[in-house]
């Protein structure tokens, strides 16, 4: 019985920390970066990132939350055929905004 307890226990400790989005061998070659880097760069879009940041009564860990919706605007950015992104929204309630830049030819 006491098996079940620590079961629970750590499925409830570490579940708001798990990281469900998977950055692509695309998405890899994309970099997040500063305004300033991008000064002669062409802006190709922008894009609102979302995830669940929230689980049940839990609130996931912002770091998590953040690295994902970093790496869902990092593979967007590739599909479209750029190699950088800015982050131009801050983390608010699991979303954040980002321009997806082309700076290399």
């Amino acid at each position: 019985m006491k098996l079940n307890y620590y079961a629970i226990f750590l499925v409830i400790t570490f579940l708001p920390a798990c990281t469900w989005v998977e950055l692509t061998n695309q998405g890899n070659e994309v970099t997040l970066v500063k305004l300033f880097n991008v000064k002669n760069c062409v802006k190709l879009a922008s894009t609102q990132s979302s995830v669940k940041h929230q689980v049940g009564i839990f609130t996931r860990n912002e770091e998590t939350v953040t690295e994902e919706l970093i790496s869902i605007a990092r593979n967007r950015a590739a599909e479209m055929g750029g190699d950088s992104i800015v982050a131009v929204k801050p983390l608010v309630e699991g979303s954040m905004g980002f321009d997806i830049y082309k700076c290399k030819e």
